[in-house]
């Protein structure tokens, strides 16, 4: 299969080296609107083709597929136009920006019938593909309550992550899209009935902080922030569980700390900072380890993993994990937090059920 980037940031080189390691993949073509940094890509890969308008790679016919890598602005625009141009989509998260344009990446999914698929990377990561696999046979029993954080003391990394108008938002959009959908995804992807939440923007990029290195976009400018410090949030789904997330850029708080947990009628999973799982035998509560080789996600591994799905997804030898139905569902939940936060009340999405067996 021949492939193409579209964007050459520092989310890029994973889907490059994915790429890269298999052997039925040719990177044909990246793109990039900073021409240089596409070249040096270009040269680090073998790419043939470099282009500064995403409109010459779409218009070349031997491309099968493209990773979308830019900002989360244009990757609605980027899927629809290369499903139309018969390209098979990897987008990073999140999706895009909004419901009503996920729905519209769907539309084009399903006029081209291609492959598109929402870059949830965690889903792929080995603590993840062994947990789901313990649930999916019942150990868990039934999963009712989850909560998640992923909360950074000082990690704004300014550039276009701090400008909503690009990013859509902060660390929610950023970071919380990521362990909402971890969660989502363990507890079997219920459908959202409703959501409340917070935002706060208190703090800024504190910029000001010395002695503390953190991450720092290619672009980042101290006077750019128009995105939350923080944000939690509460979900409720139409089977009765429920989800609890609260994630930061700046916090006033001892350390960054990153957590996923699982609680169902037959036992609990700690998925972050490490796998756990805890049930229960002959009377006696558990605490079990699984022997394997990270108890944590492994940023590389999981995207090596991720891309070689993806590819696989497009020559029909698997079911895609992460369709653009799921990155609706998670889009929904996204903006019903920032939604809720803004008019300061619960936001619904349907009406509860009384058939629920969970109260």
């Amino acid at each position: 299969m021949k492939v193409g980037v579209i964007g050459a940031g520092s989310i890029s080189e994973f889907h490059l080296q994915g790429y890269d390691l298999l052997p039925d993949v040719d990177i044909t073509a990246i793109c990039d609107l900073n021409l240089e940094r596409a070249n040096e890509k270009a040269v680090k890969f073998g790419v043939k083709h470099v282009f500064d308008d995403h409109k010459d790679l779409f218009a070349l016919q031997d491309i099968d597929a493209v990773s979308i890598c830019t900002w989360n602005n244009s990757h609605a625009d980027l899927a629809i136009k290369a499903l139309d141009a018969g390209k098979h989509v990897l987008v990073e998260k999140p999706l895009c920006m909004t419901v009503e344009e996920a729905v519209d990446i769907q539309h084009a999914v399903k006029r081209n019938d291609k492959v598109l698929h929402v870059g949830f990377v965690r889903r792929h990561g080995a603590n993840a593909t062994v947990l789901k696999e313990f649930i999916n046979q019942g150990e868990l029993g039934d999963i009712y309550y989850a909560k998640t954080s992923c909360i950074r003391r000082l990690g704004n990394p300014g550039g276009w992550f701090a400008d909503k108008k690009r990013s859509g938002g902060g660390p929610l959009i950023d970071l919380g899209v990521h362990m909402i959908d971890l969660c989502w995804y363990m507890m079997g992807k219920p459908k959202v009935q409703s959501v409340v939440g917070n935002t706060y923007d208190l703090l800024g990029n504190r910029s000001h902080i010395r002695n503390l290195d953190f991450y720092k976009a290619a672009d980042f400018d101290p006077d750019i922030n128009s995105v939350e410090d923080m944000a939690n949030g509460l979900i409720r789904f139409e089977n009765g569980a429920s989800l609890a997330v609260d994630v930061s850029f700046s916090l006033h708080t001892k350390r960054n700390d990153l957590s996923a947990r699982l609680y169902g009628t037959k036992g609990g999973a700690e998925l972050e900072p490490e796998l756990h799982i805890i049930t229960e035998k002959h009377n006696t509560i558990l605490n079990a380890t699984p022997q394997i080789d990270s108890l944590t996600f492994d940023f590389e591994k999981g995207f090596h993993r991720e891309i070689e799905h993806f590819i696989r997804s497009c020559q029909g030898l698997e079911k895609p994990v992460s369709p653009v139905e799921d990155g609706i569902e998670v889009m929904k939940m996204l903006r019903g937090i920032y939604e809720s936060a803004d008019k300061k009340r619960e936001i619904v999405f349907s009406e509860p059920s009384h058939s629920s067996g969970r109260r």
